[in-house]
């Protein structure tokens, strides 16, 4: 296809502002000209060049380079519209923030496998719990619990259904006896998951005779890293509260002991998720495809 440079100068106004309605002011045309144009463009790309949510607009890889091209000689500009997206390898850089919480995959069999899988893409795994918009800080996609993803969002499944456990040392259970219900927590020394230093600890959530509810247990020990808190309840200080996966494993060796089990209901479970477009890059269209294919051979 042959290329139509007069679709430039709308890709570099929404590279420039961020923002379609402000391209759109700036070289005095509709905001749905901007937007069809850039469509335009990525199609004779072949590769998406801006990635856009309700919120936010950011440039791809494909489109960095683009913008990074049109401060070079005009030859060097038709080469890199001629090139687009090189080729349908995977390669370059993808970005993902991922939760805390998110033990398929932090747990490491799953980044290690695609790394194997796919050798010219570099992955950049950020952790972190803070809420924020993707797009604008630069992400290819996110991880996080599907019942908090944006519904503007392609959510694609990680994990089946999850659920929460309560934990503790038997040594904890032997010093101080075991709660029998959600409400005896409030008597025993808990160990509490915040996401940030200015955030108050999470509350645990359970469920009795269909109804739901949370508990705010005051933990005398709390921190926003899962690992410290794992290691405390092992070492018998106190009981505690997160998602099945990051304990089931001592529990099954017998270093932790499961509570409150009929009170702890299955919950939606983790998903990858990305804004929505036609057209994924091939980067992460393997990403996506090594999920599920994972996801079949469990």
């Amino acid at each position: 296809m042959k290329s139509d440079f007069n679709l430039l100068p709308l890709f570099l106004a929404v590279a420039d502002t961020r923002n379609f309605r402000a391209a759109a002011d700036r070289l005095g045309v509709t905001r749905s000209a901007v937007s069809q144009g850039v469509r335009r463009l990525e199609d004779q790309f072949g590769a998406q060049l801006v990635a856009r949510t309700t919120r936010a607009v950011s440039l791809t890889e494909a489109g960095q380079r683009l913008r990074d091209a049109l401060s070079r000689p005009m030859s060097e500009i038709a080469g890199a519209m001629e090139r687009g997206a090189d080729d349908a390898v995977p390669r370059g850089h993808l970005k993902i923030a991922v939760t805390s919480i998110a033990e398929a995959f932090l747990s490491g069999p799953l980044v290690a496998s695609f790394a194997a899988a796919y050798p010219h893409v570099t992955l950049d795994v950020t952790v972190t719990d803070e809420e924020f918009d993707i797009v604008a800080e630069g992400f290819d996609a996110g991880v996080r619990l599907g019942e908090v993803i944006e519904q503007d969002m392609i959510a694609v499944p990680l994990t089946g259904e999850q659920r929460e456990m309560v934990v503790a040392a038997p040594a904890y259970l032997d010093r101080h006896g075991r709660p029998e219900t959600p409400a005896d927590l409030l008597q025993h020394r808990c160990i509490g998951w915040r996401p940030g230093p200015q955030v108050a600890p999470y509350r645990w959530e359970f469920r009795t005779d269909d109804k739901s509810f949370s508990i705010a247990v005051e933990p005398q020990i709390s921190s926003n890293d899962l690992r410290f808190l794992l290691r405390t309840a092992l070492a018998g200080g106190g009981i505690t509260f997160a998602t099945a996966d990051t304990f089931r494993p001592h529990v099954e060796r017998g270093e932790l002991v499961s509570l409150l089990e009929d009170h702890l209901p299955p919950f939606p479970g983790f998903y990858l998720y990305f804004p929505q477009r036609s057209d994924l890059s091939p980067k992460l269209r393997a990403m996506v495809d090594h999920i599920r294919r994972t996801r079949r051979a469990d």
